[in-house]
């Protein structure tokens, strides 16, 4: 057997360890942002009819522009976009990395603002693209002039800004995003994987005033179909173009598309959730400040609690007590996923009886 030492693994992956949040079979699994509610039977069952649909042709490749998704993602989006405008992808991750792949590379620079979406710096990596950070605000917010003396340091092609924030949960007004598109040449990425969670207005409103700007979106929270594997983004069409340049060929199968679509056509049962859970986390938020967490304020279906002298240790005795939340974000801090009323309550109640007994909370 020959081990990963042994090969000619690139330099600067050496070392490195697959990016992946513990995937643990617990009774509350509270740690990935995802959405607790399946689709309906009614809506199973529609897609389960689209599937066998489509194994009649699996002998055949899908169609590589994806072209039926791309417009009812349009028309699901809204504000005169069409087909053109949109790329979609096997996950926001994927419409990340043909970013990168497009607009980064070698001698290239992409800024991120930290703390922010752990997954950033490996497609900066993955792309030989240079990975530049600036801290946020102290209240984890990114204005204007934080954005623009950034950019006029690092001279970036590509800036990414998370809203709202992963970990931190806070929001960039969209009146800062046009600001900054409007004082650069650099791709301006708003990264809106949590946006049907928010009251705040989207970026795509600016995408009409703002060539360079991208949209990239989820279908894996708020239309519970994080095992679906769909992202996409909203944009020019010539940064699709570029997009469509570095994909590989046929990157979305054939059944991927067809449940995304069925997804699509449901959208107001399959958005109904997203109230209730962001309900259920500002809720949360509320009892953990009265318990006296400190909690950063949130605008997406997670919520940033601690602080925690070891915060590991907190975790691993929510975690046998049969509950899984995740260990990321500032230090001393943990993030906990919205989860259902049931779950929500066991998560209280485990933490409620850790308290008295833990010398890992912060006085």
């Amino acid at each position: 057997m020959i081990t990963l030492e042994e090969l000619p693994l690139r330099a600067d992956l050496v070392g490195e360890e697959p990016y992946g949040a513990p995937q643990l079979d617990l009774p509350v699994v509270l740690n990935v942002n995802e959405n607790p509610y399946p689709p309906s039977e009614a809506i199973r069952r529609e897609m389960a009819d689209a599937i066998v649909a489509a194994a009649g042709t699996l002998n055949r490749y899908p169609d590589r522009e994806a072209r039926a998704l791309r417009s009812d993602l349009a028309a699901y989006l809204g504000h005169g976009l069409t087909a053109d405008n949109i790329w979609a992808a096997n996950g926001s991750n994927e419409i990340m990395s043909h970013l990168l792949t497009a607009f980064g590379g070698p001698g290239r620079t992409v800024l991120a603002f930290t703390p922010t979406y752990s997954m950033y710096p490996e497609y900066a990596r993955n792309t030989c693209t240079q990975y530049v950070t600036v801290p946020r605000r102290d209240d984890y917010t990114v204005d204007a002039e934080l954005a623009l003396k950034a950019i006029g340091e690092h001279e970036p092609t590509v800036v990414i800004i998370t809203t709202p924030n992963n970990p931190t949960g806070t929001a960039t007004p969209v009146e800062v995003i046009d600001e900054i598109c409007s004082n650069t040449d650099a791709i301006v990425v708003a990264d809106e994987a949590y946006q049907e969670f928010s009251a705040r207005p989207s970026a795509l409103t600016l995408l009409t005033k703002h060539p360079r700007l991208v949209v990239s979106r989820t279908m894996s929270k708020a239309f519970a179909l994080a095992g679906g594997r769909v992202g996409y983004l909203a944009a020019a069409p010539a940064i699709v173009d570029a997009c469509r340049i570095v994909r590989l060929p046929y990157h979305l199968s054939a059944q991927t598309q067809a449940v995304a679509r069925v997804a699509l056509a449901h959208a107001d049962e399959l958005l109904a959730q997203v109230r209730a859970l962001t309900a259920e986390a500002r809720g949360f938020e509320a009892w953990a400040r009265e318990q006296g967490f400190d909690v950063i304020d949130s605008e997406a279906n997670f919520s940033l609690i601690g602080r925690f002298t070891d915060r590991h240790q907190v975790w691993q005795d929510l975690v046998d007590r049969g509950i899984l939340i995740r260990e990321t974000g500032p230090a001393g801090y943990l993030r906990v996923s919205a989860g259902t009323p049931d779950e929500m309550a066991a998560l209280k109640a485990a933490l409620a009886e850790l308290q008295p007994h833990r010398e890992g909370m912060q006085q």
